[in-house]
């Protein structure tokens, strides 16, 4: 059983049936006589994990294996910033860039390493207080890149950008299956896994195919997604147990209703929550300025009154709710409810959030 109700943004909080098939694993992978942790990444019984867990997600997304391919590497998302500009953008080529906060634009900054990055939408005037209108997207862009999922920042891209003929790439990292989106409309999705489908230490990346047969070949083999298509995400040791989790997750969101069935859970968990702190303006200041804007997994606000913060935080531990205190660079509190956070902790934290607002 759970002793608290865990809102940290990532790592996170995984299902408790997951967590339960993966302790067992640790002992005995489904009879092996050895771990998960001890098996061979060129062996069968990976080879079983690696498909069920690239079909899965394929099936989930509403993708085709003949026209994505998924790819389960290291680095986190912080290497894919690199990884992309270093893939996709041609020596003499221009990148379009939506900069929604601090992660995108770490992704700006690393695509500046590779060549040109144009900023096509900031609202960095607005402290990313809302989402930017897009300017048109220079029509020779090798990608258009976004944030979909603004963890620090609160926000969330709820209609995907238009984008013409010009392939859209997105960071997902913290809304990965936790949306339900029309995925055919994005050539490169990735993700790192730790905040909705995973434990940290795998990064998903859903290729395009004929996005990957356009990638640059002057590539270092690590960081190729040629490289690692062709190698089926051998070409070293991936991160065996992450893969293995994923999976397990997977057959969970399936069981939930797929895509749709936790992206309505996670709508009326966000309906909880955003109404209490509505409900008393006097106390509470969201972040975030258009409604229209919120993140569903991420929502963040403030007290109206600062000085009263650490009474906030004191009952929240009361309750045995952790992982409230917002990031580092905006302060205020963050309450991350991604797909495996329950209905009935939601349920609790509003009422907490109305108890407060009463005191």
């Amino acid at each position: 059983m759970r002793q608290v109700i865990n809102f940290n943004p990532g790592p996170a909080v995984l299902p408790q049936s997951v967590l339960q098939q993966a302790a067992a694993a640790v002992l005995d992978l489904d009879g092996a006589g050895m771990s998960v942790l001890e098996i061979s990444h060129r062996a069968r019984a990976f080879e079983a994990i690696y498909e069920a867990a690239h079909e899965d997600l394929l099936q989930l997304m509403g993708l085709d294996a003949g026209t994505y391919s998924v790819l389960f590497l290291g680095g986190g998302a912080s290497l894919q910033f690199f990884s992309v500009p270093r893939n996709l953008l041609p020596p003499d080529g221009v990148a379009a860039y939506v900069d929604t906060g601090v992660w995108s634009q770490k992704a700006v900054e690393q695509a500046r390493r590779v060549g040109r990055a144009e900023v096509v939408g900031s609202s960095a005037s607005e402290k990313y207080a809302r989402l930017p209108e897009v300017s048109p997207i220079p029509a020779a862009a090798a990608y258009l890149h976004i944030t979909t999922n603004n963890t620090i920042e609160g926000t969330q891209f709820h209609q995907t950008p238009e984008t013409g003929a010009v392939p859209l790439v997105a960071d997902m990292s913290s809304d990965f299956l936790a949306t339900d989106r029309d995925f055919t409309r994005f050539a490169l999705m990735y993700a790192g896994a730790q905040k909705n489908i995973g434990p940290a230490g795998v990064t998903i990346v859903v290729i395009r195919r004929s996005l990957l047969d356009a990638c640059r070949e002057d590539v270092p083999e690590m960081l190729s997604y040629r490289v690692h298509e062709k190698a089926r995400s051998v070409y070293n040791t991936p991160p065996v147990f992450g893969v293995y989790v994923v999976g397990l997750v997977c057959r969970w969101i399936m069981e939930q209703g797929g895509v749709a069935g936790v992206a309505a859970a996670n709508r009326r968990k966000a309906e909880l929550v955003y109404g209490a702190l509505d409900a008393h303006p006097d106390v509470y200041e969201p972040t975030v300025t258009v409604p229209a804007h919120r993140s569903l997994v991420n929502i963040t606000f403030r007290l109206r009154d600062s000085f009263r913060e650490s009474e906030f935080l004191d009952g929240a531990r009361e309750r045995h709710m952790v992982g409230l205190r917002g990031h580092r660079a905006v302060g205020g509190f963050r309450a991350s409810m991604y797909n495996a956070f329950e209905e009935a902790w939601a349920e609790r934290f509003a009422d907490y959030l109305h108890a407060f607002a009463r005191l």
